[in-house]
């Protein structure tokens, strides 16, 4: 039947080949489960229907046996009371209803066979539906470990050691001309601060000088006066 062709195809070799061209292999895997899901459930609506028929042929192959038991009695009744006519179309009753009995019972068989052939294969359908699920989980799990060492690859590719250390070179370089420039600029500093310290000194003055000027021109005065 066309629901239980899912079953056949779906393989681990038919997952592994889509799992090939697939973009995301986990919903693609989540994808597959769904379907199948879908498939029990419809399997599963066969399998009622399939059921359904098998009890009605039962209950009516049942309510027949019934009727040729009831008849067989009533016959039976009939001839102890010596009403043979009677006795004849309860007989006759009866033969008709082992008729539709033969009939129902045949029925009943051919669907009671049906139904157990779905059942097992209903039964299977939700093996294998179990067996994806595991597989899924361990093919979900190596995905996610694939795609972590893709990841990986991709940035130690652009993680270098000869880039890196060319790069610790260049700015090895660059700071060491920061200090010799820093160490340049501070000399120059120095140098200019020592010539405007000497140029001050020659502006200085506390007064001493020309108090004493002023002590000597005093004196040479009063010795003139004697």
């Amino acid at each position: 039947m066309g629901i239980f062709k899912r079953l056949r195809d779906l393989t681990a070799a038919s997952i592994n080949d889509l799992l090939d061209k697939a973009e995301d292999p986990v919903k693609m895997l989540n994808q597959f489960l769904r379907d199948m899901e879908q498939d029990i459930l419809d399997a599963e609506a066969a399998v009622a229907k399939q059921i359904a028929v098998e009890k009605k042929f039962q209950g009516q192959y049942e309510e027949a046996y019934d009727m040729v038991e009831k008849r067989q009695q009533q016959a039976e009744k009939a001839l102890e009371q010596n009403n043979e006519d009677l006795a004849r179309r309860a007989l006759q009753d009866k033969k008709e209803h082992q008729v539709r009995y033969d009939e129902m019972k045949q029925q009943y068989d051919i669907a009671k066979a049906n139904a157990d052939r779905l059942r097992a294969q209903l039964a299977e359908m939700k093996d294998e539906f179990g067996k994806m699920k595991n597989k899924k989980d361990l093919l979900v799990a190596r995905a996610e470990a694939a795609k972590a060492q893709k990841s990986i690859n991709q940035a130690m590719s652009g993680f270098g050691m000869d880039n890196a250390a060319r790069g610790f070179d260049r700015m090895s370089d660059k700071v060491a001309q920061l200090e010799a420039e820093a160490q340049a600029s501070g000399e120059l500093n120095d140098k200019n601060r020592g010539l405007d310290k000497e140029l001050a000194e020659l502006d200085k003055n506390d007064g001493v000088e020309d108090e004493l000027a002023a002590l000597k021109a005093k004196v040479s005065q009063k010795q003139q006066e004697q």
